[in-house]
């Protein structure tokens, strides 16, 4: 009797694993009707999914019809893009230079953009940046040691403000000048601000003693 009573922790320790294993063995293997109520989700995605592009492409035929005679006003309309001035810029020589890597991007503040449509833009410069320095072998621009240097670093990025496009120009001539890439990104066009507009200027990945050289007197946004 007293060999049972000691094994009896023993033995609810094994139900209680037991339960709880068939429990979330329950959880891990859905069962055949939630699986059918997946695909059904998934199915319904696809339907709607596909409906919106349908429309989507159908209202850009209609839009590119009634604007056949025009364009040079449309060329700007399709999408967000870098600035038909950038120019890729070999920064091999920054490469000595020690210290943080960092990219920045320098947002217009005199177009009153959203705080969303301001994020929006700076994932296009940063993106346009990342594209020039790291994806192109063929780009006189591609520098893998630089974008090791910030991918290591944890990709670091600061933004900041500048008052008007003239001012924005002077950065981007002033990065270029010292090695440095840029891109402009313009606005398409179709929401908050007229088409073509540059909105935000990307600068780097380069160290942030070069970087302070362009931007340095900027105050963070």
């Amino acid at each position: 009797m007293q060999h049972f009573n000691a094994n009896i922790p023993l033995l609810f320790g094994i139900a209680t694993i037991s339960l709880t294993t068939g429990y979330y063995l329950g959880q891990i293997s859905p069962s055949l009707g939630r699986k059918d109520k997946i695909q059904e989700i998934l199915q319904n995605c696809k339907e709607k999914a596909t409906l919106e592009q349908q429309q989507y492409e159908e209202a850009n035929s209609e839009e590119n019809n009634n604007n056949h005679n025009d364009t040079n006003s449309s060329d700007l309309d399709e999408e967000n893009t870098d600035s038909e001035e950038d120019e890729d810029i070999e920064s091999l020589s920054l490469n000595d230079i020690p210290g943080e890597v960092r990219m920045a991007l320098v947002i217009r503040q005199d177009l009153g953009m959203t705080k969303g449509k301001i994020a929006a833009q700076c994932c296009h410069a940063a993106l346009a940046c990342y594209r020039k320095i790291a994806t192109d072998p063929k780009k006189v621009s591609y520098n893998p040691a630089m974008t090791q240097r910030w991918l290591m670093g944890g990709q670091a990025k600061i933004t900041l403000k500048c008052p008007d496009k003239e001012t924005m120009d002077e950065l981007y001539a002033k990065a270029i000048s010292l090695g440095v890439n840029a891109s402009v990104i313009h606005d398409a066009g179709r929401t908050q601000i007229a088409a073509g507009s540059a909105t935000v200027l990307g600068v780097g990945p380069a160290p942030k003693a070069v970087l302070d050289q362009i931007t340095g007197e900027l105050k963070l946004y």
